[in-house]
C-alpha cells in the first residue's frame, strides 16, 4: 500500500480551491464595491465542503441511480469483496449496482467504515470473475488508501467555483471602475484551474490504485485484461456527458465513461495503454523477467 499522506494532500488541494474561491470573491467585491462577497464565498466553500464530506457516498450513488444489492442477488461481488477486505484487514463496504449498460465501477465515501463500491450492470456482464476481482481490488484500494473523500469533496468545491465563475462572467462588474478584462479572465480561468487540480490528483491515484489493487489480488494481469475490455466497452456504450451529475462524478470511475475522450492534458484518467503497460511490467517483475 502506498504512503499517500492523504491528510496533507487533502489540505493542500482544498486550500488551493478555497484560495481560488476567495480570489473570485475579492475580484467581485472590488468590481461591485461590496466586500461582503468575500465572506459569502468563504461560507459557500465551507458549506460545500461539509456537505460533500457527509454526503459524498450518497451524491455519487444517486448520480448513477444505483441500488443496494444483497448477497443472494450478487454472490460473486460479495464473495470477492469479502475475501479482499479480509485480506486487507479492513471493513467491507456496502455494495451497489447501477442499472446502466455502460461498463464501469467506482468507490465513494468519507472513510473505510462509511464507503460504498458500485458496479454497473454493464461491467458485470462484460467481465469474467477473475477480471471483476481485479477491478474490485482496484476500487477497494481507493477506499483503503483514503483517497475517495478528497476526490469527492474536491469535486463539490470545484463545482461551486465553476458556478461562481459563470455568475461573474455574466453578472459581475457592476461598477464603472471594474476591470472587465480581469473579471472575464478570472471567470474563464477559475473553472479550468480547479479542473486541472482535480485531474492531477485523480490520475496519480488511479495509477496507485492499479498497483495496490494488483498487489491485493496478486494478479496484475487480471486488472490489465479488465482495463482492455473496459476501454472498448465504454466506446460501445458510453454515458452521456450532457448530464452534469455524471460529469461531476466521472473522475471517481475506473474508466473514463464518456465516448471519444479528451486530449491527454485534459483527460480525467490516465491513458489505458499506460495503465496496462505498468500492470504487465508488475506481472513480469513478479515472475522474475
Amino acid at each position: 500500500m502506498h504512503n499517500h499522506n492523504n491528510g496533507l494532500k487533502t489540505a493542500g488541494l482544498l486550500g488551493g480551491l478555497f484560495a481560488l474561491l476567495l480570489a473570485l470573491g475579492a475580484l467581485l467585491a472590488s468590481g461591485t464595491g461590496n466586500s461582503s462577497f468575500i465572506w459569502i464565498f468563504a461560507l459557500i466553500g465551507l458549506g460545500t465542503t461539509a456537505y460533500g464530506y457527509w454526503n459524498s457516498d450518497k451524491l455519487a450513488i444517486r448520480s448513477m441511480k444505483a441500488y443496494p444489492v444483497t448477497e443472494a442477488e450478487q454472490p460473486a461481488m460479495y464473495r470477492i469483496v469479502r475475501e479482499l477486505s479480509i485480506a486487507a484487514q479492513e471493513p467491507m463496504p456496502r455494495l451497489y449496482v447501477s442499472p446502466t449498460s455502460a461498463p464501469n465501477a467506482f468507490a465513494t465515501g468519507r472513510n473505510p467504515k462509511n464507503a460504498a463500491v458500485c458496479c454497473t450492470e454493464g461491467i458485470l456482464q462484460l467481465l469474467n470473475e477473475r477480471e471483476l476481482r481485479g477491478v474490485l481490488g482496484h476500487e477497494l484500494m481507493h477506499v483503503y488508501n483514503r483517497d475517495i473523500l478528497t476526490s469527492s469533496v474536491a469535486a463539490a468545491v470545484a463545482g461551486v467555483i465553476t458556478s461562481v465563475a459563470q455568475f461573474m462572467l455574466f453578472f459581475g462588474g457592476g461598477r464603472r471602475n471594474a476591470n472587465p478584462l480581469a473579471m472575464i479572465a478570472m471567470a474563464l480561468l477559475a473553472p479550468l484551474a480547479s479542473t486541472i487540480i482535480q485531474m492531477a490528483i485523480s490520475r496519480t491515484r488511479e495509477y496507485d490504485a492499479d498497483e495496490d489493487g494488483a498487489k491485493l489480488t496478486s494478479d496484475p494481469l487480471a486488472l490489465a485484461s479488465a482495463l482492455r475490455k473496459l476501454e472498448s466497452g465504454v466506446q460501445r456504450a458510453p454515458l452521456s456527458n450532457e448530464d452534469q451529475n455524471l460529469v461531476n462524478t466521472s473522475h471517481l470511475m475506473i474508466a473514463n465513461p464518456f465516448a471519444g475522450g479528451a486530449k491527454k492534458l485534459f483527460a480525467t484518467h490516465p491513458p489505458m495503454d499506460d495503465r496496462v503497460a505498468r500492470l504487465e511490467k508488475m506481472a513480469g517483475q513478479s515472475l522474475g523477467y
